[in-house]
């Protein structure tokens, strides 16, 4: 929804509140069902509201539980019946500088101050170690604001008795647990109100008054940034970003002015800025993000742009460039299609917004950013939280060479007549074993990253995995496969879930880069083969229809299965009996975790 999306207009979203509810609800979208628990040491009321709405908005559908004003370390240590049988898919902690309680007065010594550090920080671990202990869910805990004012001036915050230097000491060891423990993120309330300004953040008449910890103005804002949050958590963030080039990637109109006559470099302000956008852009590429070109232009113009000595992009950082004349809303389709991905994973940049108008008009889910001057290109992009970091593994890192390594197989492909040879000629080996810590993370990503490939289209937080893990009723799979063209990474999942001699398949998933590859037949006979030495005598798979999952529909029956049951949404029972199969892969060389040392 337009009205939702960075830079919004708070005031219109307050006022019109109930009617973006409304339109939301009745939009007809297939929306993840999730439970937030929310803990406020302050009113929360209106946190929710906006959350609820911003969340709709990402496909999340949020039920909400509410502790009563400042009870969150009461419902977190002694929660009630009520919150218990809830059962939170995540908990978020609400708490500001206004519930710093230990606070250091201008006679304490260092150590008192120390202790106070120490009393307030366990106060809050105890908190997270509890709600891990009764949950094994996510949990989001804000860092702390400044202080709205400042005893000792400017040297409040390195004297160890300034309160903005104990805030800043408090937060660092916030990081630091964070930086320790899976499944626990930072709601960044620090950076958040120092961008709105903290004079207006903080007005202490709020506070007095209705017990916000913020003004009322600010909240859509805060809302949005921690939707931004759960909804990376709960894996809707965007994969790609396709970006147009004349006057977004550089200024001017390389076809008309020349490579030499557009604007990028540290000439002028103008050519500075869009270095800093490309700059900004080839930093998205470290962390994962699939770069691609949509442009009106001939391809050579487009290369020859791509190529200016002072860009800090090059054509290679894309794995698609679509330089043509074709409508951009069909190449924003075509790059979809090419990468295996939806179009509601793409983010689409262009400056020219009749352009924007028509892809957000004729491609559903695309995000299409405000790009109304160079200047505020990153913060348009960067604030919208398209690509929110929660989890980040080294298959993100290696992303982008992962897609480029798919388009030197296709371009292969093309040189085959038969299938099956152009498999043999891959020469690929796969790692199918039971998990290992090290995997562990990109496993917990990927079942909340798959859509597509995907059965039961179960998510796992980082604890219930871990828990996963940690069981001998489970039967679990990863599958790692390389080829001659490179490291695919950890790209199919299975775990099943023992039941005498039943074996009931909860999650299978694969990542949409190794399509058609028969790295489900490897995956399917290292589980028949696991199940028959734990005397598992039956595999029943279930198959539950969402809009995104279609192409799995008839996987158990292309396996081998038998369907058993069948309701009127659509929900399939499929049993395969172990006795009796035999292997179907013929062009993957399996090995187990063995061979990863040595």
């Amino acid at each position: 929804m337009k009205e939702l999306e960075y830079p919004f207009d708070s005031d219109y979203i307050i006022k019109k509140r109930k009617s973006l509810r409304r339109m939301l609800l009745a939009d007809g979208r297939d929306r993840l069902r999730k439970k937030i628990a929310v803990f406020g040491g302050s009113t929360t009321n209106d946190i929710v509201v906006y959350l609820e709405l911003f969340l709709l908005d990402r496909g999340i559908e949020p039920e909400f539980y509410q502790s009563e004003y400042n009870q969150y370390w009461q419902d977190a240590m002694y929660p009630s019946e009520e919150l218990i049988n809830f059962s939170p898919d995540i908990v978020y902690i609400h708490t500001t500088s206004r519930n710093i309680v230990n606070y250091p007065s201008v006679s304490d010594s260092k150590e008192q101050v120390g202790e106070k550090l120490r009393t307030e920080y366990l106060k809050f671990e105890q908190i997270w170690d509890k709600i891990t202990e009764t949950y094994h869910c996510p949990i989001i805990q804000n860092n702390f604001e400044m202080p709205f004012y400042r005893l000792m001036g400017n040297k409040d915050c390195s004297d160890y008795r300034g309160r903005s230097n104990f805030v800043s000491r408090l937060n660092r060891l916030f990081y630091e647990y964070a930086e320790k423990n899976e499944g626990f993120y930072i709601n960044d309330i620090n950076f958040i109100s120092a961008s709105y300004g903290l004079r207006r953040w903080s007005d202490p008449s709020y506070w007095n008054m209705y017990k916000y910890a913020m003004c009322t103005e600010a909240i859509p804002e805060f809302s949005f940034n921690l939707s931004n949050i759960i909804k990376s958590v709960f894996g809707r963030n965007k994969k790609a970003l396709a970006l147009d080039l004349d006057n977004t990637l550089w200024g001017g109109v390389v076809g008309d002015d020349g490579v030499d006559g557009i604007q990028i470099g540290q000439e002028t302000g103008v050519s500075q800025s869009y270095y800093e956008f490309q700059s900004y852009v080839k930093q998205l590429k470290d962390i994962g993000v699939i770069l691609t070109i949509c442009s009106k232009n001939d391809y050579e113009n487009a290369i020859a742009g791509l190529n200016h000595p002072e860009g800090a992009l090059r054509p290679e950082d894309f794995i698609i460039i679509k330089a043509n004349w074709e409508n951009k809303d069909r190449n924003i389709i075509e790059t979809a299609n090419e990468l295996n991905i939806f179009p509601d994973a793409i983010v689409f940049a262009d400056d020219n917004p009749a352009e924007r108008e028509i892809v957000r008009a004729q491609v559903q889910g695309v995000a299409v950013p405000q790009m109304d001057s160079v200047e505020n290109y990153i913060m348009n992009i960067d604030r919208s939280g398209y690509f929110e970091v929660t989890n980040f593994s080294t298959d993100d890192i290696k992303r982008n060479e992962m897609y480029k390594a798919n388009a030197e197989r296709a371009a292969q492909q093309a040189s085959f007549s038969d299938y099956g040879e152009y498999l043999l000629s891959l020469d690929m080996k796969a790692v199918i074993d039971d998990f290992i810590p090290v995997y562990i993370q990109r496993i917990t990503q990927l079942t909340n990253k798959s859509n597509q490939f995907n059965v039961t289209t179960k998510r796992y937080t980082s604890s219930e995995m871990e828990s996963v893990y940690r069981s001998d009723e489970y039967i679990r799979l990863y599958g790692k496969l390389t080829d001659k063209f490179g490291d695919n990474g950890v790209v199919s999942v299975v775990i099943g879930k023992i039941d005498g001699v039943i074996l009931n398949i909860d999650l299978w998933i694969m990542s949409c880069r190794v399509l058609k590859r028969d790295m489900e037949l490897a995956m399917l006979d290292r589980l028949v083969e696991r199940s028959r030495q734990r005397g598992i005598k039956i595999i029943r798979g279930y198959y539950y229809p969402t809009a995104k999952n279609k192409m799995v529909r008839e996987l158990f029956k292309s396996f081998g299965f038998a369907k058993t049951d069948e309701d009127s949404d659509g929900n399939t029972v499929w049993e395969l009996k172990t006795d009796g199969y035999a292997n179907k892969n013929n062009v993957i060389t399996v090995e187990d975790n063995s061979s990863l040392t040595n």
